[in-house]
C-alpha cells in the first residue's frame, strides 16, 4: 500500500473526506482540508500556526476573520468555473458558513509572518494555458508566488487537464535550494469529471506519478475523485486525465524558503519535450473553465 497515495476516505475525522496536517503527512510546512458545509451551517475553524485560503470546490460561502467579513460566490463545480477566495493569516479567529451548502478546501501552511485578511475576486485569479498538444492544461494561479496579496509562506494553484491529456509534464521537483529551484513540499488533490464533463465522480479515473532518481521512490497510481497524493521530494509528473474525464487538482504547496516560490527543475530526460510544444497546436478545449 503507497504511504503517499490517500485515497478518498482514508484520512477523514468522521465528518469531513480529507484532513492532512503537516504532522499526518509526515513533514513540516503544507496541510490540506475538505469541509462539507450543510445549508445554513457555520463552523468555527481552529488555524494556529498556520495561515490558509479558503477555496470553494463547490458553492458559496461567507469567511469571517480578522475582523473581516469576505462572501465568496464560490461556483457549482470546479469543472464549471474559476472562483474567488480569501486568504486568512497566521492564527486568526475563523468561521466559515453557507446559505445553501458548500464543499471547501482549507489550505494551509505553517508560518511566521503575520498579514492582512484578504479577498482575491475571481477578477484576479491569472488564468493559463500550458503545454501543447496532448500536454495542454490550464492552470488558475489561486495564490501563487507571484500574487499580490501578501502571503507568508502558502501558494496554491488549480491545473485543469482534458480528458485523455497529460499534465505535470514534463516530469519536475522542487526539493532542493539552488540558484533554479527551491524546497516545496507538495499536495495534490484530485477531482475527476463524470459523463457529463462538470459533475466529479468516482467512476472515472486518472494516473499519476511520483519518482526519484535513485528509484527510492516509484509510485505510480490511480486516482480518483476526492484522492489526494503527497509529494516530500522527488519528480512529479505525469497526471494523466482518462479519456471521457477531465482531470482536476488542486497543488498546495509550502516549503522553508525565506521568500514564496514555486521554481523547479525538470528531469533532464525529458526536458526537451518543452521544445516540441513549438511545433503543436494547443488543444482549442483549453482554457476548460473561464
Amino acid at each position: 500500500m503507497s504511504k503517499l497515495h490517500v485515497p478518498w476516505g482514508r484520512a477523514t475525522d468522521g465528518r469531513d473526506p480529507l484532513v492532512i496536517t503537516p504532522g499526518s503527512a509526515g513533514w513540516t510546512y503544507a496541510g490540506l482540508e475538505v469541509i462539507q458545509l450543510r445549508p445554513g451551517e457555520a463552523r468555527e475553524i481552529a488555524i494556529e500556526g498556520v495561515e490558509l485560503a479558503v477555496v470553494p470546490l463547490r458553492g458559496g460561502a461567507r469567511v469571517a476573520a480578522d475582523g473581516h467579513v469576505i462572501d465568496l460566490a464560490g461556483r457549482p463545480s470546479v469543472f464549471a468555473a474559476v472562483t474567488d477566495l480569501a486568504y486568512v493569516p497566521l492564527d486568526a479567529a475563523l468561521t466559515v458558513s453557507s446559505v445553501e451548502g458548500a464543499e471547501l478546501a482549507l489550505a494551509t501552511a505553517r508560518a511566521t509572518r503575520r498579514f492582512e485578511a484578504a479577498y482575491i475576486p475571481v477578477s484576479d485569479v491569472p488564468v493559463e494555458v500550458r503545454g501543447a498538444g496532448r500536454a495542454t492544461r490550464q492552470v488558475n494561479d489561486l495564490l501563487a508566488a507571484g500574487s499580490s496579496t501578501a502571503v507568508d509562506k502558502l501558494c496554491v494553484v488549480e491545473v485543469l487537464t482534458p480528458d485523455g491529456n497529460w499534465s505535470s509534464y514534463p516530469p519536475h521537483k522542487h526539493d532542493t535550494a539552488s540558484e533554479h529551484e527551491v524546497v516545496n513540499e507538495e499536495i495534490y488533490y484530485f477531482r475527476v469529471a463524470g459523463r457529463d464533463g462538470v459533475t466529479p465522480d468516482r467512476e472515472g479515473f486518472g494516473v499519476h506519478r511520483t519518482y526519484t532518481p535513485d528509484g527510492e521512490l516509484d509510485e505510480t497510481v490511480t486516482v480518483r475523485d476526492g484522492d489526494a497524493f503527497l509529494v516530500p521530494r522527488g519528480y512529479h509528473g505525469p497526471s494523466i486525465a482518462a479519456p471521457g474525464h477531465h482531470l482536476y487538482y488542486l497543488n498546495v504547496l509550502a516549503g522553508p524558503g525565506a521568500e514564496r516560490s514555486m521554481a523547479f527543475c525538470d528531469d533532464p530526460a525529458h526536458h526537451w519535450i518543452r521544445e516540441s510544444w513549438a511545433d503543436q497546436p494547443i488543444d482549442p478545449r483549453c482554457p476548460l473553465t473561464r
